[in-house]
């Protein structure tokens, strides 16, 4: 089930992901490909959310010399398999967790006590939503 890549999202941390793929240009370039955009999914902005507090996580985390894990790989294995044939939405999430990293990024130049409490806050919201989405939405 694609809601489970949710859960294995909130074991890992990395950098924020570009936010979308550069395209071929010039004469052997070929003409992007009419897109049709699915079908949201129903916990789609679960899934934003969840992205964004990734971001801000991931920036925390590293701000604060904490880089265990790997979230950006969890990231990128949630953009798999939520978004294998959907490049919009994929778009919409990366963007989410640029959002987040930036966020964060735009107010803590240094290891505060207000950084780690924000950490710790994400990450519990994080898990928070992770479980409700695998509850609500997994097989």
């Amino acid at each position: 089930m694609r809601a489970y890549a949710g859960l294995a999202l909130l074991l890992a941390l990395a950098g924020p992901l570009a936010a979308q793929e550069t395209a071929p240009s010039g004469p052997s370039a070929s003409p992007p490909s009419p897109v049709e955009e699915a079908k949201p999914a129903p916990y789609d902005a679960q899934l934003a959310r969840l992205s964004e507090i990734l971001g801000s996580i991931h920036y925390l985390r590293s701000l604060c010399g904490e880089e265990d894990g790997d979230w950006r790989q969890s990231m990128q294995e949630l953009l798999d398999a939520e978004t294998a044939s959907e490049p919009r939405r994929r778009e919409r999430l990366t963007a989410a967790f640029n959002r987040g990293y930036r966020s964060f990024a735009s107010v803590h130049a240094s290891c505060t006590d207000s950084a780690r409490t924000a950490e710790e806050r994400y990450r519990n919201e994080g898990a928070t939503l992770a479980a409700e989405i695998a509850a609500r939405f997994g097989n």
